[in-house]
């Protein structure tokens, strides 16, 4: 896949959500929720301010990121379904 995001976008590629309970009951598709994690396969250069001054993204390429279940608009590429969102409409950052 070769996407380079403008401004402040980020690409992100959603994390498969567990199939199954703590007790072992599997959750079939159709049940399970879309999952609010992802990585990020790219990140824009950022935006830039008033001045025209660039402002660096605070998300790198391979980070794991939160965003709200709604966020982004989904786009395929290559059979493969990705998020083109917004670095605001991210959350936050999970650390490892």
């Amino acid at each position: 896949m070769n996407i380079r995001p403008l401004h402040d976008r980020v690409i992100v590629k959603r994390v498969e959500a567990e199939r199954t309970t703590a007790s072992g009951i599997v959750i079939p598709d159709s049940a399970g929720e879309k999952p609010d994690q992802g990585e990020v396969l790219a990140v824009g250069p950022g935006k830039r301010d008033e001045a025209g001054k660039r402002i660096e993204p605070d998300v790198k390429k391979g980070d794991r990121v939160l965003f709200g279940k709604y966020a982004g608009q989904a786009v395929k590429v290559d059979g493969e379904e990705i998020l083109v969102m917004r670095e605001e409409d991210i959350m936050g950052v999970v650390q490892k």
